[in-house]
């Protein structure tokens, strides 16, 4: 058991190094600069924190929070913001390409069987590399944001769980995660697709509020359920944190962490860049309507946990005592 326990903490610490590790060659192809080698140095602190968790928690993770899934977010969302600030700013300027919409363009980009023949490995590197330029530079970002997004849920699924975090929990956190990686997908491919080529402010204002949001995934807040002891319970049973602390949490993380700052994004592109479509409008008001919702929630929640009048309910007995007749 502890073999698979450690080998489950490499492989998503693996998998977690090589994607990062296409966002910086891509970025290096991008910019055609050499130096941007030096952002595999970012890799560095996930490989420390591998070996210390794998010394001191024999590869398993921890309650509240995920260290390694914060390291790949820091090595990896450096080359996301230089892919996309360098796409924007030389749309009208890229070259033919080919997308990635069709099962036709993608079987023409595969290399047919009668061409590969004895060819050396660095040749065939080097086709490879040329294959890889021709995908258009929009469905390579995009496809980084899909693989950044799905390898969070399937990483955090294969990392060891911590102590303290039930099957039950970890199965819920998954679902969480789902939801919020489409939502997070929508915004950044959808929003930036809208900006025009004179606003290059929104671009930093689109990209910080996405890597604001994905904050959300290292925390465990929302769903892991703090366990106390029978007399701890009743000491602390009028307290409005210890009663709800999971959905307390997880509409904080809807109103500051998402939902609310892609609200004010939306309303900021339809009203002051003047962009107005069937899709934004009606994300926007989705947005809305879960921000409303979860301040109903959190007006429920504070309801359900006012005391009771004691004066009123030893009023209230004896009259209705009375008229019973006892």
């Amino acid at each position: 058991m502890s073999f698979l326990v450690t080998s489950c903490a490499i492989v998503t610490r693996f998998l977690f190094i090589l994607i990062s590790l296409i966002g910086v060659w891509r970025v290096k192809l991008v910019k055609n600069d050499n130096t941007y080698w030096f952002m595999t140095f970012l890799f560095l602190p996930l490989v420390v924190e591998m070996i210390i968790t794998l010394k001191r928690r024999k590869g398993k993770d921890y309650k509240w929070f995920s260290p390694a899934i914060l390291l790949f977010l820091i090595s990896i969302i450096p080359s996301l913001w230089i892919l996309e600030l360098h796409h924007q700013q030389n749309k009208s300027s890229d070259p033919q390409c080919k997308k990635l919409d069709s099962w036709e363009n993608l079987k023409s980009m595969l290399p047919q069987n009668n061409t590969l023949g004895n060819i050396t490995v660095q040749t065939y590197l080097k086709r490879l590399d040329n294959l890889f330029s021709t995908v258009c530079p929009n469905d390579w970002i995009l496809a980084l944001h899909q693989v950044l997004l799905i390898l969070l849920i399937v990483g955090k699924w294969l990392l060891p769980l911590g102590g303290g975090v039930s099957r039950d929990e970890l199965s819920q956190l998954l679902l969480i995660f789902v939801g919020i990686a489409a939502d997070i997908l929508e915004f950044t491919s959808e929003t930036l697709s809208d900006i025009k080529e004179n606003s290059p402010h929104l671009v930093y204002v689109i990209l910080s509020v996405w890597t604001w949001s994905m904050l959300q995934f290292p925390l465990h807040l929302a769903v892991v359920n703090p366990k106390r002891d029978g007399s701890e319970s009743e000491n602390r049973g009028d307290s409005l944190l210890s009663k709800h602390s999971r959905d307390i949490w997880s509409i904080v993380e809807s109103l500051f962490i998402q939902d609310g700052p892609f609200l004010i994004v939306r309303l900021t592109v339809m009203t002051y860049f003047d962009v107005f479509h069937q899709m934004l409008v009606f994300f926007a008001i989705k947005n809305f309507l879960v921000v409303i919702l979860n301040f109903y929630r959190l007006y429920v929640i504070c309801q359900d946990n006012r005391p009771l009048d004691k004066s009123r309910i030893s009023v209230e007995i004896p009259q209705y005592g009375e008229e019973l007749g006892l």
